[in-house]
């Protein structure tokens, strides 16, 4: 059995990384923290844990508790993330951070957009992007893997296929994504208050959103980010909008067959040419994807449903996870949506 460590399983992503470890052949849970829950029995805080862990208490933070395991998860704030991986890098098999501490290559780009410096230089380059569909042979072995962000999981699997492969321009890319309210975390604000979010949709972050430039980082595209809140628990929409490269002829059956080709042999990646929607990815790791050209307007648009706790954060850190310890990159993770 691989041995694992959720630290900050106390949150939505922890809770979330504790229900695919119930389902998962190899995994074990031997730690479990939350140092604000600390003392608090998991099923009393998330009663959808009780069936398998009815006995499970968080617990604080100990580094001699986590030493020597296989696998341990990082579900913490950015700047905590990235003063405790240097501790655990290691001393453990493979960390997988859920934070972005580790997500940008060019260090110089977080104090602009995270607010602090990065320190860390070495582990900076050393951190592997966990989004298997494109960096899957970096990930066989990794020590240390950086969780994509859920907005850039949904807009880079959309879009890099296209520019790879030359089929849109690199500039002028819009990426409009809606988000479900747990992308949030549980923290009590107003902003994630029922009254607040309950029938209404609003565009956050306008201009200078944070994954701005990790999308760029993982599409090679200059991009415009707008994402929006929408009254659902969970899921990501992404509405992605670009021009065709100069010269290249563009249809919807040929953007949907770059897309069907690229990701053929995903497990989790489904292309149709229905328009996709977050409720058929509920509670599973798969990601839905479908294409359109507008030859009015000269346009390319390409759509991408996906939820945002699963793919877009524990489910697609459990699938790096697997690839790095060399275990079924399926292994633990669901396909089949829940419906209705």
């Amino acid at each position: 059995m691989i041995r694992v460590g959720i630290i900050g399983a106390s949150g939505y992503t922890g809770a979330e990384l504790l229900r695919i470890a119930s389902q998962h052949p190899d995994y074990e849970v031997v730690v479990a923290t939350g140092d604000t829950q600390a003392g608090i029995l998991a099923a009393s805080l998330y009663p959808s844990l009780a069936v398998t862990y009815p006995n499970l208490v968080f617990t604080e933070f100990d580094l001699a508790a986590v030493e020597g395991l296989d696998l341990v998860f990082l579900g913490l704030p950015h700047e905590a993330s990235m003063e405790l991986a240097p501790q655990l890098v290691g001393r453990v098999g493979c960390v997988v951070d859920l934070s972005a501490a580790y997500r940008l290559k060019d260090a110089s780009l977080y104090p602009t957009w995270y607010g602090f410096e990065h320190d860390q230089p070495e582990l900076l380059a050393e951190a592997v992007y966990g989004l298997p569909e494109l960096f899957r042979s970096q990930l066989k072995g990794a020590r240390l893997i950086a969780t994509p962000g859920c907005h850039v999981t949904a807009a880079g699997l959309a879009l890099q296929p296209l520019v790879d492969q030359g089929i849109i321009n690199t500039t002028g890319v819009i990426v409009n994504n809606a988000t479900g309210i747990s992308g949030a975390g549980r923290a009590l604000k107003h902003s994630s208050m029922f009254c607040t979010v309950d029938e209404n949709y609003e565009a956050y972050g306008l201009i200078d959103h944070r994954h701005t430039p990790e999308i760029e980082q993982v599409v090679g595209a200059q991009v415009l980010f707008t994402p929006h809140l929408a009254p659902m628990n969970r899921g990501i929409f992404s509405t992605c909008y670009a021009r065709p490269a100069d010269g290249v002829k563009v249809t919807t059956e040929s953007l949907l067959a770059t897309l069907a080709r690229t990701y053929a042999n995903e497990p989790f990646v489904v292309v149709r040419p229905t328009p996709p929607a977050t409720k058929a990815t509920l509670g599973t790791n798969a990601v839905h994807l479908s294409a359109r050209y507008d030859a009015r307007t000269g346009a390319v648009v390409v759509l991408c449903a996906l939820d945002n706790l699963a793919k877009g954060a524990s489910g697609g850190a459990v699938q790096a996870a697997n690839v790095a310890l060399g275990l079924p990159e399926t292994a633990g993770l669901a396909t089949v949506g829940l419906y209705p």
